[in-house]
């Protein structure tokens, strides 16, 4: 039977593996930090949001998100614009040249999943799957 400590070493050994621990550069080897690809990757799905949503959604630091979105501003990948329903509001959304570096992500990444799941025997791929969602509920479950 697994305990902490197989659990502990098999999530080091993944990460490790898959690159999550270097932080400049996106498990796909572009040369972004993480937190700036998944913040792209959320703008770039459902546009401008509130930076509240955005601290949400990437599970971070108001503060964090708010240094993030900065960066963001700064490679300008992303603009503050005043949000349409509430005059003091604003939201941020990504310019086109961040909308071409979340879809140039977004092909590195589906070319680094692709690679993986053809590694994966077919007939496991549904219990990894079922593994990876039973392990995000244990960590999201307070």
């Amino acid at each position: 039977m697994a305990d902490e400590r197989e659990l502990q070493e098999a999530v080091g050994r993944f990460v490790r593996a898959f690159g999550l621990h270097q932080p400049d550069q996106t498990p796909c080897g572009r040369p972004i930090p993480v937190s700036e690809a998944h913040a792209l990757g959320e703008l770039a799905r459902d546009g401008a949001l509130r930076q509240s949503e955005l601290t949400q959604r990437l599970r971070l630091e108001k503060s964090t998100t708010s240094r993030l979105v900065t960066q963001l501003i700064n490679r300008g990948w992303a603009e503050r614009i005043p949000a349409p329903d509430d005059g003091r509001g604003v939201l941020v959304q990504l310019t086109a040249a961040g909308r071409n570096a979340a879809e140039q992500l977004a092909k590195a990444r589906a070319a680094r999943f692709a690679a993986v799941l053809d590694r994966v025997p077919e007939n496991e791929r549904t219990g990894v799957l079922h593994a990876l969602e039973i392990l995000t509920e244990a960590i999201d479950d307070p």
